[in-house]
């Protein structure tokens, strides 16, 4: 079973790319751990007749295999239900869901009743900023017919800054704006219910050095996974997924059977009652992304 660490990088591509079946098919960016096809936002709505018919095409030729998943983002629950109708359907992951609240996401799972599809639903409706409004989804999607069907939930970046009229800024982070308290309280309302949050795309590609610690700041708000919006981005996000020896080290100690109740390593205390749940995501991480010496 999947799970939602392997996610890395997640590349954006429009419904309407060219080689939208060599990407499906893992001829080009065949590396790439997990790809969301866009019939949404990247897609206007005088092309979008031309990009179902490119993604009827494509999803015949969707490369299934343990370490590659594969989602469409929905453009709306019209589109959703079409998507399930065309042949190689099942050959998705799933299906990334824009805008979702409390008040849309049963529209969304009623027609995957008797699919296998995982779901990822996206906060970035005026109700993201509401916390009331997230506790009342969070008790929402806990029920078990919910739950077992979410993959991750999404963080839409864009969507929020928008309704704050606002584009991200050059040169800062995401929380360097209003979404970062945002940012943080999500991450407290859902993290700790079960369910992993991934981190909001970053829009500006001549940018790596803010890219860097904006990923750097994602893991430290135990964010899990990041859109990406060109490869290039890809190689830098998932760098920094790579766990260093020392916390991998460390996360083993915890994890043994034998550790005792708290112990000294490289300066710092281990305690496996209160790290374990850290040390078994650095483990995950590893897994997936390897690891890496670092100096600092």
């Amino acid at each position: 079973m999947p799970d939602p660490t392997q996610l890395g990088a997640s590349l954006y591509v429009p419904a309407t790319h060219h080689a939208l079946a060599e990407i499906a098919a893992g001829i080009r960016l065949g590396s790439v751990r997990s790809l969301i096809v866009c019939t949404e936002d990247s897609v206007s709505a005088q092309h979008l007749p031309g990009a179902m018919d490119n993604l009827a095409g494509a999803l015949r030729h969707v490369e299934t295999r343990p370490d590659r998943l594969v989602f469409v983002r929905a453009r709306n629950l019209q589109v959703l239900r079409a998507i399930l109708e065309m042949p190689g359907a099942d050959r998705l992951a799933g299906f990334v869901l824009p805008k979702i609240t409390a008040e849309n996401i049963d529209d969304y799972l009623k027609p995957l009743h008797g699919h296998p599809h995982r779901v990822m639903p996206t906060l970035e409706t005026r109700e993201t900023f509401v916390e009331s409004e997230m506790y009342d989804f969070l008790r929402l999607i806990e029920h078990p017919s919910r739950r077992d069907r979410i993959f991750s939930m999404r963080i839409g970046g864009n969507d929020l800054l928008a309704l704050l009229r606002m584009r991200r800024p050059k040169g800062r982070t995401i929380y360097e704006t209003p979404l970062g308290h945002i940012i943080a309280r999500l991450a407290t309302i859902f993290i700790p219910q079960g369910f992993s949050l991934s981190a909001p795309v970053f829009e500006h590609m001549d940018d790596p050095k803010t890219l860097s610690l904006e990923i750097e700041q994602d893991l430290n708000h135990g964010l899990v996974g990041k859109t990406a919006i060109h490869p290039n981005q890809i190689p830098l996000i998932e760098q920094h997924y790579r766990v260093c020896e020392r916390d991998l080290n460390a996360a083993v100690q915890i994890l043994a059977s034998d550790a005792p109740g708290v112990f000294r390593l490289d300066q710092s205390m281990c305690e496996p009652a209160t790290h374990r749940p850290w040390a078994q995501a650095v483990l995950l991480a590893a897994r997936h992304f390897g690891s890496v010496k670092r100096t600092n």
